[in-house]
């Protein structure tokens, strides 16, 4: 006896022990797994999830980090500097995380072109076919507007990819030339972080903070939490327990409406009777018969759900489950939803519960009280009005939850959505270089910017477009914000096609940004840029910057897509030469010029002023005419 009890006490402390010793389970972002690329040469934030009080162990590179998960469960643990390098494993307690390089990590966020799938290109370029490069990842961050809060996790199970064959299918065509473009420049490994939606709006990568400049994308949030509180069944899970003191609650005659016994609400009202069951039902199956209901319900016999319809037609035939009743006291409640108003218990139809030894009629007398009154959350229907609509959406669903995760820039590839709205854009193209640099504390993040390129078909004429509008919102962001740079593309895009397939050029030309921006290299990497313009007689002269070795023209011939106008504001084309670093523009039919335009349309792709660097000028007017 005594060995017993002392082999059973030991037994019990070992377990108590092991118990003790336990961790909690760790749970990682998705983002942090198998051949993920971390940003070379800054400090690295690892993160993840456990239980509260759980002791977390990082291991990289030789050495290990630690950390305590706080009171919320989540835990950080910061890594020092790393140089490009890898393949790495790397542990987080039990979790092992395999072949992690070092290297350049780039958000790619936009709309569909950040997005158009690589296997659209195979064609153009049949070299994808026969990818071979296992030091560029990528990563696809899934799908998630959340207009109405923050996310802490991406949505879906996506992992990251390298750019090998049997991968490459995978790929977001922009990326993948841009990470072969700088893989093959750098020889430092590349992880392109694409977060991008099509169609999406400029707008929904935006914090609702940094929107403040326009009042219609704002979430009046104070009346959302108002709405919400109103629509929110005060007795779900409470008021359908058996137990649940109804004392207080008004009573109604049933069948009937609503609206019969004095009660005018649209929404939800739970209602609960008692009735006695004899000792030989007790404990027996039984059927349920709740004759017909409007609208839809949710009913519950001492507590435990017997069923629910969700429309206010069929009869409401459930079943008792054998061991709910009870001899004596037994209470039915009905969670009863009518959103157009007067809920019924429609009259002439049975009410009973039906047991082998009898039937109880459960006509008369219901107690009641409302869950929910729609009519308090309609006061707050006006101010919500634009909920559909605000802004934020992918920022809180698929900027906010990766903002932990370290990035050497971003290239930003939008605009199409919001070419009818282009007076709004460069007050917004400001707002998100602001809003994502404080997000990732890089107060000089890198921006390579993606300028729309031609689309759509041509006018004999000059006129005034949207797209060129937003090009020009994009020139202003490149011009006025520091460390940005801006990918011309006015003759890589199709007339036909929202969606060209030369993406390979729009890379080269982001990496060309990326040497000087980003990497520190003294070279041009513009095409001319309009500084300022001259009127001379029936000329005006136009200077640029970006010039570099000098201006000239792509096709060595003549000037294209340069228009004139007068106080009249008509525009006509115009005739236009190169004087060493400046282009004279005239015509003869605007002999007093007030302004020029270049490549203002859709598609000018045919305009063709270069600097002797081959850039493309960006298109530019000069007046600032609505």
């Amino acid at each position: 006896m005594k060995k017993t009890f002392f082999l059973t006490l030991s037994l019990l402390f070992m377990s108590a022990l092991m118990h003790a010793q336990t961790p909690g389970k760790v749970t990682l972002p998705k983002l942090i797994s198998d051949k993920m690329v971390l940003q070379r040469d800054v400090e690295l934030d690892i993160w993840g999830w456990a239980d509260p009080g759980t002791w977390i162990t990082v291991r990289f590179n030789g050495a290990y980090y630690e950390s305590q998960t706080g009171s919320d469960g989540r835990w950080t643990v910061t890594l020092p500097p790393q140089p490009a390098g890898g393949p790495y494993l790397m542990e987080v307690n039990e979790i092992s995380i395999r072949d992690v390089l070092v290297g350049d990590v780039w958000l790619c966020s936009g709309q569909s072109n950040q997005e158009t799938p690589i296997q659209r290109l195979t064609e153009m370029f049949p070299e994808i076919n026969v990818a071979d490069n296992n030091k560029i990842r990528h990563y696809k961050v899934p799908t998630q507007d959340s207009k109405e809060e923050l996310k802490e996790e991406i949505a879906g199970n996506v992992r990251w990819i390298s750019g090998t064959a049997s991968e490459i299918m995978s790929w977001t065509a922009l990326a993948y030339f841009y990470a072969q473009e700088a893989y093959a420049k750098t020889g430092v490994p590349q992880g392109m972080l694409v977060s991008s939606l099509g169609g999406s709006e400029i707008e929904s990568w935006i914090s609702q903070e940094h929107l403040k400049e326009f009042p219609r994308l704002i979430l009046d949030k104070e009346a959302l939490a108002a709405f919400n509180e109103a629509n929110s069944d005060k007795g779900e899970g409470v008021w359908n327990k058996a137990d649940f003191d109804d004392s207080d609650w008004a009573t109604m005659q049933m069948p009937g409406t609503w609206r019969e016994n004095g009660l005018d609400v649209r929404g939800t009202v739970w209602m609960r009777k008692d009735f006695e069951v004899p000792a030989e039902m007790a404990g027996r199956h039984a059927r349920l018969s709740m004759g017909t209901l409007v609208h839809n319900d949710q009913v519950f016999v001492n507590g435990v759900f017997v069923g629910s319809t969700g429309y206010e037609y069929p009869p409401r035939r459930y079943h008792i489950p054998a061991g709910v009743l009870r001899e004596g006291k037994n209470t039915i409640a009905v969670r009863l939803n009518a959103p157009g108003g007067n809920g019924e218990f429609v009259k002439d139809k049975p009410y009973k519960v039906i047991g082998d030894a009898a039937v109880i009629d459960l006509t008369g007398t219901w107690k009641y009280k409302v869950g929910t009154d729609m009519s308090e959350a309609f006061q707050y229907a006006d101010r919500l009005k634009n909920r559909k609509n605000v802004g934020s959406g992918l920022y809180n669903g698929m900027i906010w939850p990766i903002r932990n995760y370290k990035v050497c820039g971003t290239i930003w590839y939008q605009g199409e959505s919001n070419a009818g709205r282009s007076h709004e854009y460069g007050a917004l193209m400001s707002a998100l270089i602001e809003n994502w640099r404080e997000l990732w504390e890089m107060p000089d993040m890198p921006f390579l910017l993606v300028q729309l390129p031609n689309f759509m078909q041509k006018y004999p004429n000059p006129t005034d477009s949207g797209w060129a509008r937003i090009r020009e919102a994009q020139l202003n962001a490149f011009k006025t914000i520091p460390n940005t740079a801006l990918a011309v593309n006015y003759d890589v895009g199709e007339w036909n096609d929202i969606h060209p397939l030369n993406k390979k050029t729009v890379a080269q030309r982001l990496f060309l940004g990326a040497r000087k921006v980003v990497y520190g290299e003294k070279l041009t990497c513009s095409g001319p840029v309009y500084k300022d313009m001259k009127i001379e007689g029936n000329k005006i002269i136009i200077t640029f910057t970006e010039t570099g070795k000098g201006l000239a023209i792509k096709d060595g011939k003549v000037l294209k897509h340069f228009a004139i106008a007068g106080e009249d504001r008509k525009f006509v084309w115009a005739d236009a030469v190169i004087k060493g670093n400046t282009v004279v523009v005239s015509s003869k039919d605007v002999p007093a010029p007030v302004a020029v335009r270049y490549a203002w349309a859709d598609n000018p792709d045919d305009s063709n002023l270069i600097n002797k660097e081959g850039l493309l000028a960006s298109p530019f007017r000069t007046d600032d005419w609505k």
